[in-house]
């Protein structure tokens, strides 16, 4: 696939430091050695050296010994990470004693303190734990970018449609994190999604179309007759959709708008008359996961469409999230894309 290849080739160029903090699962460990045979990133894999040297043997992998490896129960920087891990979340509760437990038993803490000290530029984690033991320590130790407070997730989505989006390719968010973002957090969530389709798709000119089952007041909201009160769908897109234009001006964003009317041209200068988002949207802003979810399976499993994700997207540094039933493939791809988000990362820091 192009936009794949395009991807390792801008991870290739300018490697990274990725930490892989379950590498003694054999998905991860076989992704890993193809990245290291690929030249693609520099890897630090957190696992028992022996152990994960059996394992290169068991599976016959041939280019692990190029990765730094981590053992956590021998780690000289342990009592470093501990007392910095200490002083981040004092305020929380922390106390040297959870937090030495934390840099040697939880492999996902580990690998945030490594690169919350500049040890690595990233993490990928997920093929054992769950999105909310990934996103934990992310957000207690590396914390939020700049100006952001919404993590979210975005979905890269390559269609066979080469006349919607970007050549066929479309970005949407948030598809993993937050449930049901009010109008500011869904104001984050489209300026960081056009970041990481900068970022890792390389799209020149993000253009973000703010959904909802209404185009320009075609809908009204409805209202809660118990409260007398609007269930706030719409008029949260639409104030969304004013919070962006107004937080971040160089974005290119318009809304509220029908998925049709932000993709098809024809039907975009029908209901859209002046956009200069309708017709031409490359990345969708749904305004919570139901529709998220919803939306990006369909696309997968009736319009044939390959999906590239989640991307965490909103953390300081890149920490990102694979599916437990990730396959080599997936974990490599990943790699490739949190080594273009630190890339960029590294750049604004």
């Amino acid at each position: 696939m192009d936009l794949l290849n395009q991807i390792v080739a801008r991870a290739k160029a300018d490697k990274q430091r990725i930490v892989l903090p379950e590498a003694e699962e054999e998905r991860t460990l076989k992704a890993a050695d193809k990245a290291l045979g690929d030249d693609l990133a520099n890897l630090v894999l957190i696992g028992n050296p022996v152990r994960i040297k059996e394992l290169a043997e068991k599976w016959g992998l041939k280019n692990i010994s190029k990765a730094q490896i981590v053992d956590p129960l021998n780690n000289p920087k342990a009592e470093e990470y501990a007392a910095l891990l200490t002083e981040l979340r004092q305020k929380k509760g922390m106390t040297i004693e959870k937090a030495r437990d934390l840099v040697l038993h939880n492999n996902l803490y580990l690998g945030c303190m490594i690169i919350k000290t500049e040890g690595a530029d990233g993490q990928i984690s997920g093929a054992l734990s769950t999105t909310g033991d990934t996103l934990r320590p992310a957000l207690q130790i590396i914390k939020c970018a700049p100006g952001i407070t919404c993590v979210s997730g975005a979905m890269l989505l390559v269609t066979h449609q080469k006349q919607y989006g970007e050549n066929g390719v479309v970005l949407m968010g948030d598809v993993a994190v937050t449930p049901n973002p009010n109008a500011d957090q869904l104001a984050q969530i489209a300026y960081t999604t056009a970041l990481t389709a900068t970022r890792v798709a390389g799209f020149k000119e993000p253009r973000v179309a703010m959904l909802s089952f209404s185009t320009k007041g075609s809908a009204k909201d409805a209202i809660d007759k118990k409260t007398g009160k609007s269930v706030y769908i719409i008029d949260k897109v639409k104030d969304a959709t004013k919070i962006a234009k107004e937080k971040f001006p160089d974005l290119k964003v318009d809304g509220e708008m029908q998925v049709d009317a932000a993709l098809d041209p024809v039907v975009g200068a029908r209901k859209a008359p002046g956009s200069k988002i309708a017709g031409k949207a490359n990345v969708l802003v749904v305004p919570n996961l139901d529709v998220g979810n919803i939306g990006c399976k369909l696309v997968e499993r009736l319009g044939g469409a390959i999906s590239i994700g989640p991307i965490l997207q909103g953390i300081a540094r890149p920490v990102n999230d694979l599916s437990r039933g990730c396959s080599v493939s997936d974990i490599y791809y990943m790699i490739a894309v949190t080594s273009c988000q630190a890339q960029f990362a590294k750049k604004n820091a």
